[in-house]
């Protein structure tokens, strides 16, 4: 199987790439760096691709400038996997430690979980986890019962699964990581590893994408936090759903 390595990169985050292409080098690995949209240098006017009144129903809150470039840049790089002769590929942001293993444990996954079109290899929490299989490098892949699981900031994604990724997120209604891992929305075969295969480095505390004053900043009080409230509820229940009856 054939797995593609990219990273999504800022042109103005030049000491961000640099640590992860010497890495790359340091492995050997054929690191392919995707440009990201800098959010900040688009008006919301001229945001394309999103719903802002459904995004503020469903996260309690504004859309942040820099969780549209995310969005945008993980929604633009699915083009670039389907344009490749590759089986799939692992998709990193510029924030992450690479490991020596990381390819032939992404070729184990995908072989211990053959209908798998999309794994997270790094989240913030995995609580309630619910296994399906272990690779044969010791890798435990599953589902989790109880999130958000926070971040995309690696995962693998098949060809099958981009295809379908690039249909069901083309409008933007929530953050990427969380519409991510909305397996039971987006209908790719979704699923995480236990504990992380990669790690963050310390970029992660300089974040790009909570911007225009963070997540206090733009979030909204009150009774109009109802619609949020019950979206949430609806899609905890369909998680555990979700996790309980994976195949």
């Amino acid at each position: 199987m054939k797995i593609a390595l990219y990273a999504i990169n800022l042109d103005r985050s030049v000491e961000r790439w640099e640590r992860l292409n010497t890495q790359a080098a340091t492995f050997h690995f054929p690191l392919i760096r995707f440009p990201a949209v800098d959010g900040r240098l688009i008006a919301k006017k001229d945001r394309l691709g999103t719903d802002e009144t459904s995004f503020v129903h469903r996260n309690g809150r504004q859309m942040m400038s820099g969780e549209y470039g995310c969005y945008r840049s993980h929604v633009a790089i699915l083009d670039t996997i389907l344009a490749s002769d590759s089986d799939a590929a692992i998709v990193l942001e510029d924030d992450v430690e690479l490991v020596p293993d990381l390819l032939a444990r992404a070729g184990a996954i995908l072989d211990a979980v053959p209908k798998a079109e999309l794994v997270k290899l790094i989240n913030h929490r995995t609580y309630g986890f619910v296994r399906r299989a272990t690779s044969s490098l010791g890798d435990r892949i599953g589902r989790c019962l109880h999130g958000p699981q926070g971040s995309s900031a690696c995962y693998i994604v098949t060809r099958a699964g981009a295809a379908k990724l690039r249909d069901a997120l083309a409008t933007m209604e929530y953050a990427h990581d969380v519409a991510l891992e909305r397996g039971w929305h987006t209908g790719v075969a979704t699923f995480t590893v236990r504990h992380n295969i990669v790690h963050w480095n310390p970029h992660t505390t300089q974040s790009q994408v909570v911007t225009d004053g963070g997540y206090a900043a733009t979030k909204i009080r009150g009774l109009k936090r109802l619609p949020t409230h019950i979206s949430r509820a609806v899609d905890y229940i369909r998680r555990i759903v979700y996790a309980l009856t994976m195949r």
